[in-house]
């Protein structure tokens, strides 16, 4: 009477689920049919994600680790490779100067110490061959941009010789509005050779006329955490013994600052040291047995040679003091960060645990016999 073989109490013991249940009891299901899923669903996506994230970080901050660590290592080699040329520089280039203040007052013509109108103007742009290293590829095309514009105010042609990877990829996406005369890319740590090849290039345009006067924009190390962008004119020779930029203002230091890297309770420190030159206080007259004009045909040369080598040297130096400084500054920017999502994960996970001792804590007291 009260049951049925299909039936207790008028409720069928077997109903045909339809579609609806089928949407309504599954988590899949129940993501397609609705746009907004259930704050519980929700919630454990948002612990997947923060937790996605936090692992990304960690990679990233490992990377940024070894190449500053790689940065770290380098730069010492090239900071020494730096301090222990400008002597022979510096010194290469007041002999030069002496012996062709005394070729003009024998009246011997030099043509790379002639001094013309100027017409056109060629810029030697050394960039890094590589990114990830801060500011450095933008502060020497930023300098660059500067001069043409300040070439173009004066009415003045111009041709770049662009060194570098970085500046070989910048200019030839501009190539309708600047002029380029040839892309070098660089070979690692500076060598004569390389420094030859730039310094052949500078000569012939030179020699020819095809230019007027030859710049060299590189960036100077100061320090681990300074450099600055330099124009340094290459030629014709100054009458200054001094490598000064395009607005007469001397590029080189009275003393520099040797950074060494050593351990302290073992993080990386930064000990300075001051090294100062000696400078005579009276410099001596010298008397040249041969031909001022062979001397100087000998001179040029090794001075092109080394001015080159000097500023690739000086910006290799400012390019890894840069990509340390830049993957420190990333290394603390990935630890705030990750700290950050782990509050926020903690914070999810508490709320869905939370969540969960609620449901349970409900599912209890409606299962609770009524009193």
């Amino acid at each position: 009477m009260f049951s049925s073989s299909n039936s207790v109490f008028g409720v069928p013991l077997n109903p045909k689920p339809s579609l609806y249940l089928r949407t309504q009891t599954h988590p899949c299901h129940q993501l397609l049919s609705s746009s907004k899923p259930r704050p519980g669903f929700q919630v454990r996506c948002n612990i997947r994600r923060i937790r996605e994230r936090i692992n990304s970080v960690k990679n990233t901050q490992k990377i940024a680790e070894a190449m500053r660590l790689v940065a770290a290592a380098k730069v010492r080699r090239a900071q020494e490779a730096v301090i222990n040329g400008r002597p022979f520089a510096e010194a290469l280039a007041e002999m030069l100067f002496n012996v062709n203040e005394s070729a003009q007052l024998e009246d011997v013509d030099v043509p790379l110490a002639s001094v013309r109108t100027v017409k056109k103007v060629a810029l030697v742009v050394i960039t890094a061959d590589r990114g990830l290293c801060g500011g450095f590829n933008k502060a020497v095309i930023r300098k660059a941009e500067s001069r043409i514009e300040e070439l173009r105010n004066l009415g003045l042609d111009y041709t770049i010789i662009s060194v570098g990877k970085k500046g070989n990829a910048y200019f030839s996406r501009r190539l309708s509005d600047v002029s380029v005369e040839r892309f070098i890319e660089g070979e690692g740590f500076p060598t004569t050779k390389e420094a030859q090849a730039i310094a052949d290039d500078v000569f012939s345009l030179f020699v020819t006329e095809e230019v007027d006067k030859v710049e060299m924009l590189y960036t100077k190390f100061v320090s681990l955490v300074r450099s600055n962008p330099v124009v340094h004119t290459l030629l014709p020779l100054s009458p200054k013994g001094k490598a000064f930029d395009a607005n007469g203002n001397c590029v080189d230091a009275l003393e520099d600052e040797l950074f060494r890297l050593t351990t302290k309770e073992g993080k990386l420190t930064v000990l300075r040291e001051k090294v100062g030159k000696r400078r005579p206080e009276k410099q001596p007259n010298l008397q040249f047995e041969q031909d001022p004009a062979q001397i100087l045909d000998a001179l040029i040369p090794l001075y092109l040679n080394s001015q080159i080598l000097r500023a690739l040297q000086e910006s290799l130096a400012s390019e890894l003091a840069s990509r340390m400084n830049a993957m420190s500054n990333a290394n603390d920017n990935a630890t705030e960060l990750k700290k950050t999502l782990s509050i926020a994960y903690n914070k999810e996970r508490q709320a869905k645990i939370t969540g969960e001792l609620l449901e349970i804590v409900s599912g209890a007291e409606a299962l609770a016999p009524l009193d």
